[in-house]
């Protein structure tokens, strides 16, 4: 049975960045990640998502992200670059490995449970991002519509809507790039939210990134489930905003309460028909296989302080509630790192 110090599972941004402040903190670690490839949840994006539209890559630790050119999809650049990283580095990611559990082992340490076996380790590092948990809300009738439901999870690109009436729910930015593209194929399209989307003026500055990242922080520090930094970013007027304002396709309606076997239906009694609902409705932290060592407390969430869970100081989060973008998981990597070099270094851990 592999033993270790730490032992990080995922080797998205969040992963690989803990990953490269370990080397040098005289720490034994590994690595693993389900994915057959580099590139985390970026290899899974959809083909039509391109470089252009992405609201930016910041640098892994060490390593610049040339930016690519504009039309390159964001499922083939990035990859290329978080497998160069992992190259540049000398870090040996093992997959693809499927982590099914981590329980207690009973004497101080961890086991980890996996497709490929066993590990023991002393510490964990969980940065498994939120891709594997795509969320779809339920609503009364969801069973009996008779046309298509997708979620973002599962877009292949806008050829699949061609001549078809297609609802698109959710009031994030991937929804509205979703909805500007379908628009170009399909029959009709609708836009519905839960809430009215709030659109920003002006740039997205630091101080008000440090707001966001704060919102969400705050969450997380009272045990409540963290949301997302999506859900708390209002929405940019950039290009793409602006040209589906003047095609009129954000002319958004609240949500409907109840599915029909044709379409979506209000309370009013108006309804829609749709032969798709696409769920544009987010994810959630896919944090499954930690299940077994009881981290949930009574207000549905993780208790944390940084990425450290409160209950379980060998257990860091990395890439979840507030890490969870590309600037908060570099960060949150090197300061799991100090921590557990200060908690694996006390002498009743030794």
């Amino acid at each position: 049975m592999p033993e270790t110090d730490v032992l990080v599972v995922g080797a998205g941004q969040a992963g690989l960045s803990s990953a490269y402040h370990l080397r040098s903190s005289g720490l034994d670690f590994a690595v693993l990640d389900a994915d057959a490839a580099p590139g985390g949840a970026w290899q899974h994006r959809w083909p039509t998502l391109r470089m252009a539209t992405v609201h930016g890559i910041f640098d892994l630790p060490g390593m610049h992200f040339t930016p690519p050119p504009p039309d390159e999809p964001a499922a083939d650049a990035v990859p290329a670059y978080f497998a160069a990283f992992e190259r540049e580095f000398g870090i040996d990611v093992q997959r693809p490995v499927a982590v099914a559990a981590v329980r207690n082992a009973g004497d101080g340490r961890l086991l980890v449970e996996s497709d490929k076996g066993t590990w023991t380790t002393r510490a964990l590092i969980n940065a498994t991002g939120t891709w594997t948990r795509p969320f779809v809300p339920y609503y009364p009738g969801q069973e009996t519509f008779l046309g298509q439901q997708l979620h973002t999870a599962h877009y292949r690109g806008p050829a699949d809507f061609a001549g078809k009436r297609v609802v698109v729910v959710g009031g994030g930015a991937s929804a509205v790039q979703l909805l500007v593209e379908i628009a170009d194929v399909a029959a009709a399209t609708t836009w519905v939210t839960r809430r009215p989307p709030v659109f920003r003026e002006g740039p997205f500055t630091s101080d008000y990134g440090r707001e966001v990242v704060a919102k969400v922080e705050a969450r997380v520090r009272a045990g409540l489930p963290p949301g997302s930094i999506a859900s708390a970013t209002e929405l940019a007027w950039t290009p793409l905003m602006r040209e589906a304002r003047e095609r009129g396709l954000l002319r958004r309606l609240p949500m409907f309460d109840r599915i029909v076997p044709r379409g979506v239906r209000w309370p009013d009694g108006a309804v829609q028909d749709a032969d798709v609902i696409l769920w544009c409705t987010g994810f959630r932290p896919a944090l499954d296989h930690l299940a077994p060592l009881r981290l949930r407390g009574p207000r549905g969430g993780i208790a944390m302080d940084g990425t450290r869970v409160v209950g379980d100081s060998r257990i860091h989060l990395v890439g979840y509630g507030p890490s969870a973008s590309t600037v908060g998981a570099n960060r949150a990597g090197r300061a799991a790192v100090r921590e557990l070099r200060a908690l694996l270094a006390a002498p009743a851990l030794a």
